[in-house]
């Protein structure tokens, strides 16, 4: 089956549809989509990629631009760009750049946006032996950049809530999730006692994040017997180590 493209632009112009038409050269199925959100709803969910090809009106598609950036941090699908710099400054605007897979700045280079259209569809088997992680933070700014940190090496998933971690395991599975003690409503630990006492979900790994160093924190979080936990605090080679020691320790446990 060829790999789908969801293309997504204000207007099908003669442009848009060249873009489609050298896309099928690539052995890939492009399919075009209007910025009206009921329209792309339904196609986002069958596209293996999306592409994003903006012009002056892409501002008015604000409702768009959200639904993507929530669709691309639920699903890791990956959003492609191509406009001019103003534009794509519109839509990093409400989608954090480190959700964006590649900017292509116009006057598009056709050779180039295909080569690396097709190498990325060529490594997505490379992509699928990739470690998994849930990272659960109420603070969306932390989150998006541990995202940044961790999304060449793994799939990374997002959710900003306890409640959306759990709807989210219920159709996902995951390697490791990252969770944050201290959140609002539903907390870390409480987080950890549903995954722990749902059957599906108990041999989960869960390193816990919490923002406090002292020792009588530590040990309420030690208590709960996590795979492990990291100080917010903590740099993006820290926290890099950090994950690979914990891989290579649930390697050893197999052997």
């Amino acid at each position: 089956m060829a790999n789908r493209i969801l293309v997504i632009s204000t207007t099908e112009t003669f442009t848009v549809r060249g873009l489609q038409m050298k896309l099928k050269s690539i052995d890939t199925e492009p399919v075009f989509s209007t910025t009206k959100l009921k329209e792309v709803q339904p196609l986002c969910e069958a596209a293996d990629l999306i592409i994003l090809y903006t012009d002056d009106d892409i501002g008015r598609a604000a409702d768009v631009l959200v639904y993507l950036k929530d669709h691309s941090i639920a699903t890791d699908k990956k959003i492609i760009v191509i406009g001019s710099q103003a534009e794509y400054d519109v839509v990093t605007g409400l989608i954090p750049d480190s959700l964006i897979l590649k900017f292509y700045e116009r006057p598009l280079n056709m050779e180039k946006f295909l080569d690396e259209t097709e190498d990325f569809f060529k490594n997505g088997s490379q992509l699928s032996k990739k470690k998994s992680i849930l990272i659960v933070d109420d603070d969306v700014s932390y989150m998006t950049m541990i995202m940044g940190w961790l999304k060449d090496l793994y799939r990374v998933s997002v959710v900003n809530s306890g409640m959306q971690a759990i709807t989210w395991l219920a159709k996902n599975s995951v390697d490791l999730i990252l969770l944050d003690y201290e959140m609002p409503v539903t907390t870390g630990p409480q987080v950890l006692e549903m995954i722990k006492s749902d059957p599906s979900t108990r041999n989960i790994p869960v390193i816990f994040l919490t923002g406090k160093d002292d020792k009588e924190s530590i040990m309420k979080v030690l208590d709960l017997k996590p795979a492990g936990y990291l100080l917010k605090q903590i740099d993006r080679k820290g926290l890099l180590k950090a994950l690979s020691n914990h891989f290579a320790a649930q390697m050893a446990k197999k052997v």
